[in-house]
């Protein structure tokens, strides 16, 4: 008996344009496997390569930015994308590639996460290269991602303290070119973790039960890429940013579930489904 292939329905594309993490936890992985999940086509352009695992980073190399480039022509000439998700860029000429190409090919849905810091203290973008990325690419996102340390450094104050700290800051980077923040709470205290969304209409608030959780790696780049698969399914940026939030919530609720590595593990992309 033959087999023959059943038709399928149209998929969106998603492409995450950041670094490779090894170990499988954080970077392109975390990211295609959120997309994954969540029923979006990822596909990727690889800024950078780390040696990494559970317990930290041990090695970097960036990939030259004429192959970054050479990346967002290939995949944006032939797949049909519908939403860009920027993480981890490492330096200045790599911001200007990827500024440069999103805008040759009307890149749209475009989440930017200013990712600076891994969480063992690594440096992620380099110093010259801040005023390129807030110049260049706050412009062109429809949402800048955050969390409390990357806002204070991006606007050169100290760390927000409350909710009404976290929404200044929010409107000071609207006022850098971005037309939507997202300032993510996770590095507060407290019984909710709070991300505060701030645009034209003003400040929304979406809050969750904060998870202690051993494993966490990822996190961040995991809100990103949720948020770019809901706008490439069609969301609003509000409903985006909502489903986002509850999916990572249940991620880190299952993390511990995980037994990767002997460091900080990932969390559980794929919680909702038969796959451990």
């Amino acid at each position: 008996m033959s087999l023959e292939a059943q038709p399928t329905a149209k998929i969106p594309v998603a492409v995450t344009i950041a670094g490779s993490d090894s170990g499988g936890g954080a970077g392109i992985q975390a990211d295609i496997k959120t997309f994954s999940a969540l029923g979006v086509f990822g596909a990727s352009v690889i800024t950078a390569l780390t040696a990494q695992n559970t317990r930290g980073i041990s090695g970097m190399l960036d990939v030259p930015a004429s192959f970054v480039t050479r990346q967002i022509d290939a995949v944006y000439s032939d797949l049909p994308v519908v939403a860009t998700k920027i993480g981890m860029l490492s330096r200045e000429e790599v911001v200007i590639a990827v500024a440069e190409g999103l805008g040759r090919w009307g890149a749209r849905r475009v989440i930017l996460d200013p990712v600076m810091l891994a969480t063992s203290g690594t440096r992620l973008l380099s110093e010259d290269a801040v005023g390129a990325l807030v110049r260049l690419l706050f412009p062109l996102a429809d949402l800048v991602t955050p969390n409390l340390p990357e806002a204070a450094a991006l606007l050169g104050e100290g760390l927000a303290a409350d909710e009404d700290a976290m929404a200044r800051q929010g409107e000071r980077l609207l006022r850098l070119g971005a037309r939507a923040v997202l300032i993510k709470g996770g590095h507060a205290n407290g019984p909710e973790s709070i991300d505060l969304l701030i645009d034209e209409a003003g400040v929304s608030r979406h809050a969750a039960p904060r998870i202690v959780a051993r494993n966490t790696h990822g996190t961040g780049c995991t809100l990103s890429s949720s948020i770019a698969a809901g706008l490439a399914k069609g969301q609003s940026l509000q409903d985006a940013v909502s489903s986002a939030k509850r999916y990572l919530t249940a991620a880190l609720a299952a993390a511990d579930g995980l037994k990767i590595g002997s460091g900080k593990g990932p969390i559980h992309h794929f919680h909702g489904s038969e796959r451990t």
